[in-house]
């Protein structure tokens, strides 16, 4: 036996199996290179990364939506149905519920922390049977098609922080905001616009300012920051061609500024030159895409019906809304809305109504919109504040006229689409709504399952830098098997 026949034996391949292999192996190779060019460039160092581009496994959404409602909604008088605090009204706070947790500057020196019932009615919805507060007829209309959570909470008890951890996994800032980690991971659906875009809208409500922290890139590339769509002529603010220049000119000027970026990055090796380079491209490519975009008014009657006749209003949080359907049908990764005006110290019965009329009726009708047009199932839309508001009344409280402090120990966030269990209430807080007692969701939790709803696993999205390696999740968050259909 020669020593080709000894080997062939010996693995049981002959020639033809082995070529026929061969060319599998390498038509896949191909493949895999040319829907994503850095496959195969290596991590650079030890630690295991998944490849950019793509998800790292079967996602069960493809997009997010996120209404944010800044301020913290008082889920007392939305979606938290507690009829003991109703009972009890007037009486203290048992210091076997409060276990002298910590409280805010604004309430810390009360002498009594008197507990406050509703002043809004309560009802079930739904085969799932959600209580949910007369404030909110159109959600409770979708009941069914909500995964409503009891127990989230967070460490922060005052706004920036909580804001900001809620937005970015970490109370201070320079951090990736979660739409750019969804960008960094798995990049834009459409060459023509952003994968991370934000709409601001403001409420008729005490409110707290956002700002652009919230959708900073912190320490990834500049192409991965939150693009600001705003309600004035321009949806985008200078990305229009300056007076007496075409387009033809303009990418002529793009091309000779293009060459002389990628002639300073072989000098000084700045990534961001690069980044900055592609944001042009970006901005040259959206002049033709968000005028058709943002374009409300080719809007057919049944639609502008079921969003309401805001929607028309350029700013308003229905117009956004319907806006945010628009782009993510277009292929924008992740949506993020942020409406202001939550922070209810006080007059809970004169401003709350006023900020559930901005916010039920187009709420409903995005998820509505999006089920209709077959498109719920991949896009995850997620409704929720920073934090909640407190059993007790702050200063002086009566009937139907009080105000709540902040409350991270427990509060409300819901979702829909995207691969969540519908029809399902997740957790159980006290009969005082105070503390958790089943399936609490930290802030890091609710990050790693969306982030496993987009196919990615949290900790292996990392970016290194200052000589280590951050993710959005830090150090912290599991996946919930509880929250995913």
């Amino acid at each position: 036996m020669n020593k080709n026949e000894f080997f062939e034996n010996r693995l049981n391949v002959n020639r033809r199996h082995f070529m026929g292999k061969m060319a599998a192996g390498i038509g896949s190779v191909a493949l895999g290179s040319l829907l994503v060019p850095d496959l195969f460039k290596g991590a650079g160092d030890d630690v295991e990364e998944l490849p950019l581009g793509i998800a790292q496994f079967a996602p069960k959404a493809k997009r997010v939506i996120y209404l944010f409602q800044n301020g913290a909604p008082s889920q007392y008088e939305s979606f938290e149905y507690k009829p003991l605090l109703n009972k009890m009204a007037g009486e203290e706070l048992p210091a076997s519920i409060r276990m002298g947790q910590r409280l805010t500057g604004m309430t810390a020196n009360q002498a009594k922390f008197p507990l406050v019932g509703s002043y809004f009615k309560f009802a079930q919805h739904g085969q799932s049977g959600m209580w949910m507060s007369e404030l909110f007829p159109n959600i409770a209309n979708i009941a069914d098609d909500l995964c409503m959570i009891k127990t989230m909470n967070t460490e922060a008890i005052n706004h920036d922080p909580a804001l900001t951890f809620m937005q970015t996994g970490a109370q201070q800032g320079n951090r990736p905001s979660m739409g750019s980690w969804v960008s960094y991971g798995l990049g834009s659906e459409n060459k023509n616009l952003p994968a991370f875009s934000v709409l601001l809208s403001r409420g008729k409500g005490n409110g707290q300012g956002v700002y652009s922290k919230l959708w900073s890139n912190g320490f990834l590339d500049s192409t991965h920051q939150g693009v600001v769509f705003s309600s004035g002529e321009d949806p985008i603010l200078y990305l229009n061609n300056p007076a007496n220049s075409d387009r033809a000119s303009h990418r002529k000027m793009l091309d000779n500024l293009a060459e002389l970026n990628n002639m300073a990055f072989d000098d000084f090796g700045d990534p961001e030159i690069k980044a900055k380079v592609q944001q042009y491209e970006m901005a040259y490519r959206m002049q033709t895409a968000v005028p058709e975009l943002t374009d409300l008014s080719k809007e057919p009657d049944h639609i502008v019906k079921m969003y309401g006749p805001e929607c028309l209003v350029p700013g308003t949080f229905a117009a956004n809304c319907l806006l945010a359907r628009k782009l993510s049908e277009a292929g924008v990764r992740f949506v993020q809305l942020y409406h202001q005006g939550w922070d209810q110290h006080g007059n809970m019965v004169g401003e709350m109504p006023l900020q559930a009329k901005d916010t039920d009726r187009a709420s409903a009708a995005l998820i509505t919109d999006l089920k209709q047009r077959g498109l719920l199932d991949e896009t995850l839309v997620i409704w929720g504040g920073e934090f909640g508001r407190t059993n007790y009344g702050q200063g002086t409280s009566t009937k139907d006229n009080y105000g709540r402090d902040h409350h991270p120990r427990a509060y409300c966030t819901f979702m829909a689409g995207g691969g969540v269990k519908p029809g399902t209430v997740y957790g159980q807080t006290d009969d005082f709504g105070y503390n958790i007692v089943r399936d609490p969701v930290h802030i890091n939790d609710f990050h790693a399952t969306v982030m496993h709803l987009m196919g990615i696993n949290h900790e292996k999205l990392t970016y290194k830098h200052l000589g280590r390696r951050y993710r959005l999740t830090d150090l912290a968050g599991k996946v919930l098997p509880g929250l995913i259909a």
